[in-house]
């Protein structure tokens, strides 16, 4: 990758940020899960719906964060595959 695909947004950059951002809300699911079993373990009431909604925040919350992300990367990779396309109708219409 060159200054130039850069600049002319030949090459993409999002798809690296939205492997970036999977981690970021993956660890953010697992921080917050423990703080909801933490709080509801901790809870003088005796916090047992929150415990389970930190269990299942801590099952659902990677899973939700990889299909919208996956969902975000299928953009990119239609993208990739409009513009390969399009450069294979441009070279047949110019032989």
């Amino acid at each position: 990758m060159n200054f130039n695909d850069l600049t002319s947004f030949n090459k993409m950059i999002t798809p690296t940020i939205i492997k970036f951002i999977f981690w970021v809300g993956v660890g953010f699911s697992i921080i917050s899960g423990l703080i909801q079993i933490v709080a509801g373990i901790s809870s003088p009431w005796g916090g047992g719906v929150q415990v389970i909604l930190g269990l299942i925040t801590l099952v659902v919350g990677p899973l939700l964060a990889r299909v919208y992300c996956e969902l975000m990367i299928v953009i990119f990779k239609m993208h990739e595959t409009l513009r390969s396309i399009d450069g294979k109708i441009i070279n047949k219409t110019e032989d």
